[in-house]
């Protein structure tokens, strides 16, 4: 099983690779800088070709780099974050379990705000509710955002509207899509989900340890598998073409420190209010709600500052959700 380490040298080895495409590196050169034996470095350099980094191998001489794929390495993405902003540490991981069970273990030892965990395929990824998250292999963004906000848990699913209008931004301006969200974490492209939000924490009763912002956006995806192709889209099957993941990421980490920045300024309701601004769910829309109970109609009435849905049923009633789904009623 790869380790971190291993991903952080193989990153180390495409930078050296990418800094230097006009010549051929030599085995040894290559082993020296990233401190691995030859042999590694070759097999290190199959790890790449695997991902479609294409790679000429001169035989007696070396490595030369010869094109570079949509690949999220931290050293090719074009981010400038300050210290102590979201990004200003990208850990990138070729495969893992769970971009968020590695971001809730790197929190619970103290990793800083802003620290993002990033990765090329996910074998568990997780969405809400327990549901499997679909990680095809260089097709998505899978990505984990590790927050410290100076909040109360109560304030915790802010953070997530704040996040759906995050991608909702990023994905508009880096594809050139139109886009919606549903409460309480899905962005959808054409009536159909092509982003999910979980938001996990640790927390105190009246202290926030730390927020991880769980964040899967359906990039260049050809079709989606199954029973989700009735229900899920991507970036790509919208536009028709194929859309640069590093771009996606990088407007996407951008607009989160920007949404960030503004609840620390404004508070709570003004990111209900950028919420609602953004989605044509937020009122006046006709929906099925899905509790843990059951289910009914209803058409949903605006925000509250804590970022839960007011709905109104057919009677009159209004109900306020802080847990639970809701579905077009078309």
């Amino acid at each position: 099983m790869p380790t971190a380490s291993t991903d952080r040298k193989i990153d180390r080895l495409l930078q050296l690779m990418a800094q230097n495409a006009t010549v051929v590196l030599p085995g040894p050169k290559i082993a020296s800088e990233i401190g691995v034996t030859r042999s590694t470095v070759w097999h290190y350099i199959e790890r790449l070709r695997a991902l479609g980094v294409e790679i000429k191998g001169h035989p007696s001489n070396g490595y030369q780099l010869q094109k570079l794929p949509d690949i999220l390495a931290p050293s090719l993405l074009k981010l400038d974050a300050g210290e102590g902003r979201i990004g200003h540490k990208i850990l990138h991981y070729f495969r893992t379990d769970s971009t968020n069970s590695v971001a809730m273990a790197l929190a619970s030892k103290g990793a800083e705000h802003g620290t993002v965990v990033v990765a090329e395929e996910q074998t568990a990824g997780r969405g809400r509710l327990g549901r499997v998250w679909h990680s095809e292999k260089s097709a998505g963004i899978y990505v984990s955002v590790i927050l410290r906000p100076p909040l109360a848990p109560s304030a915790a699913p802010v953070l997530t509207l704040m996040a759906g209008v995050a991608v909702h931004q990023a994905v508009e301006i880096a594809a050139g899509v139109t886009a919606d969200i549903r409460w309480p974490n899905d962005v959808l492209v054409g009536g159909k989900k092509v982003c999910g939000i979980l938001t996990e924490m640790s927390a105190e009763l009246d202290r926030l340890h730390a927020v991880v912002l769980g964040i899967g956006i359906n990039v260049n995806h050809r079709e989606m598998p199954g029973q989700l192709k009735a229900i899920a889209t991507s970036l790509r099957m919208e536009t028709g073409r194929a859309v640069s993941r590093a771009l996606v990421l990088v407007t996407l980490l951008k607009e989160l420190e920007k949404q960030y920045q503004m609840i620390l300024l404004e508070g709570g309701q003004a990111a209900a209010s950028r919420w609602a601004a953004a989605s044509t769910f937020a009122e006046g829309k006709p929906v099925r709600v899905l509790t843990g109970t059951g289910e009914y109609q209803a058409v949903t009435a605006g925000l509250d500052a804590r970022g839960a849905l007011r709905v109104r049923r057919g009677d009159g009633r209004e109900e306020t959700l802080v847990a639970g789904e809701i579905v077009e009623v078309r």
